[in-house]
């Protein structure tokens, strides 16, 4: 199987290109906003039957602002290298968002419920998922969420690094979500890459919900552990509607169930708090 995964230079791609000792193309290789005929004449000169795309525009507020950039990134495109990929007979896996939506709940969402986007964001992803799916029945449009990893700074970097630094540390405590760890995500995607019966909408995450709060907090005592030299182990719970810098609405409730890909998989992802616990574990004790 030969695998190219676009976007290779973010938090997810680079994880997936090294985990799979496969090819992968950035930004720079290939750019989701330069001409359509400048980029079929990229994959054409590729070698691959299954095609990972990574690469969207993901800045939730610049979304917002930014309606058309948005849709032809996140939803024109993946549709036309959807289409690509079918004309030459490779399979496509796009990653989607669990921005697609409302979070109005409080129970587990599941790939058949209702998306009811709520931000600019999170419309065209859904648009992509869609566009993907459409093409071909072999497609996949993979949801993913909060995603932390080794490859590029992320909400757990930046709480590890606060709590050194300040005796108060903060984050939000009434939106939930589900973490998704990069290399847990691709040990877990790698048997579906050949699977049929995989396509159309799947979640894949690791599992259970928790707040940015309680998300932070454990990545916090678990460096505690660790001998971390934390200024804190606790952080402090602030809500949502506070965040004043925010332009686009968020999901209050998005955490996803991944019992679809406990089906075809038969096997489950971690919980998230054993996915976090590792991730620190793997980090260096800062001042050692």
């Amino acid at each position: 199987m030969k695998i190219l995964v676009l976007g290779a230079g973010g938090r997810l791609g680079a994880a997936l290109v090294r985990s799979y000792g496969c090819a992968g193309l950035n930004r720079v290789q290939f750019d989701l906003s330069a001409p359509e005929a400048e980029l079929k004449r990229v994959l054409d000169n590729q070698d691959f039957d299954v095609l990972i795309n990574c690469a969207a525009l993901t800045n939730v507020d610049y979304c917002e602002t930014n309606a058309g950039e948005s849709h032809h990134i996140n939803a024109v495109m993946p549709g036309l290298i959807a289409k690509w990929c079918a004309e030459r007979g490779a399979r496509m896996v796009h990653i989607g968002t669990d921005y697609v939506f409302a979070g109005d709940g409080s129970t587990l969402l599941t790939e058949d419920a209702e998306a009811e986007p709520l931000s600019i964001y999170g419309k065209s992803k859904l648009a992509g998922d869609l566009a993907v799916i459409g093409i071909s029945p072999n497609h996949m449009s993979v949801r993913i969420s909060w995603v932390f990893g080794p490859d590029r700074p992320s909400f757990v970097d930046m709480i590890l690094q606060r709590a050194l630094k300040q005796d108060s540390v903060e984050a939000i405590g009434d939106k939930w979500a589900s973490p998704t760890y990069t290399l847990d995500f691709a040990s877990d995607l790698f048997p579906l890459l050949r699977d049929a019966n995989a396509g159309g909408i799947l979640h894949l995450c690791n599992t259970g919900a928790t707040t940015w709060q309680e998300y932070g907090e454990y990545a916090i005592k678990a460096a505690a552990e660790l001998g971390w030299p934390l200024k804190t182990t606790t952080v402090g719970g602030v809500p949502l509607k506070s965040m004043s810098n925010f332009i686009a609405a968020r999901p209050v409730f998005s955490a996803m169930s991944v019992s679809r890909y406990e089906t075809l998989a038969g096997r489950t992802t971690r919980p998230w708090q054993a996915a976090v616990r590792d991730y620190v574990l793997s980090q260096p004790v800062p001042g050692v």
